[in-house]
């Protein structure tokens, strides 16, 4: 049976969540398979010092469940976007799996060498409608103005490559850092390095401190009519597809399958 796009495109956000209904808290232990609430008991009431404070109880696992669930709801819905993103960049951009992809390579321990990736690329050269190409070509050039990039350097981008995120309010320095060396990296190889933000969550100061490293944002914002401000504007407006429409129209059925999904994690079961 053929899918509608609408419906393609639900399954690739809404498959990552469904995972998280299964979720089983670790509870610091080297387990692949998480705890059941049986399994927290018979830990916990092995620890005298847990039992005598009643940490047994299914309250408490419920929470971790809870706890460790709602990390996990948060990060598969970043991993659905930035699967539906290069989807439709392959859909509306024409380009291949192969061409959304981005990676590079990085010297590591010993001989070895560390394979580091971004979430998509567009690079321009294979957009083969030519009015789509000079479209993106023109957006990366108006965006790195806006970041002050040396027109030389503007001149010499082939295209941009993307980091989706679902909301972006993380103080880790580590990540951050990874995040700028990125960055760097793209630059070197004639690419333009983009923050595609799905909600408005991102915090002020790692705006301020990533557009001081050239890095450009992008976040959630609706109505904005601004492909240099807003993610659904940029998508719309710059790839030729209406992200907010579908989230708006399929917003009934997405709720549905986090309900479904929150109410296990709430479960002590």
């Amino acid at each position: 049976m053929c899918l509608t796009r609408d419906e393609k495109y639900l399954n690739i956000i809404l498959s990552p969540i469904r995972v998280c209904a299964n979720y089983r808290p670790k509870l610091g232990q080297r387990t692949s398979e998480g705890y059941t609430l049986e399994g927290f008991q018979k830990l916990y009431r092995a620890d005298s010092f847990y039992t005598w404070f009643g940490l047994d109880n299914p309250l408490i696992y419920a929470a971790h469940k809870a706890a460790g669930g709602m990390t996990s709801v948060y990060r598969q819905i970043g991993i659905g976007c930035e699967h539906l993103f290069r989807e439709i960049l392959t859909d509306y951009l024409m380009l291949t799996s192969e061409q959304v992809n981005w990676s590079y390579e990085i010297p590591g321990t010993g001989n070895r060498k560390r394979k580091l990736s971004l979430d998509a690329r567009i690079p321009l050269e294979n957009i083969q409608d030519t009015t789509a190409r000079e479209r993106v070509k023109a957006w990366i050039a108006a965006a790195a103005a806006d970041l002050d990039v040396e027109p030389s350097i503007i001149n010499s981008l082939t295209g941009a490559v993307f980091e989706v995120r679902q909301g972006y309010k993380s103080k880790d320095s580590k990540r951050q850092n990874a995040d700028l060396a990125n960055a760097a990296t793209a630059y070197t190889k004639s690419y333009f390095p983009c923050i595609l933000v799905l909600s408005s969550q991102i915090d002020t100061d790692i705006v301020l401190r990533y557009r001081a490293s050239k890095w450009f944002i992008l976040t959630g914002m609706v109505g904005a009519n601004d492909p240099l401000k807003s993610t659904y504007d940029f998508v719309k407006n710059v790839v030729g597809y209406d992200l907010a429409a579908f989230f708006e129209r399929n917003s009934e059925t997405i709720k549905n399958e986090v309900d479904v999904v929150l109410e296990a994690l709430l479960s002590s079961k």
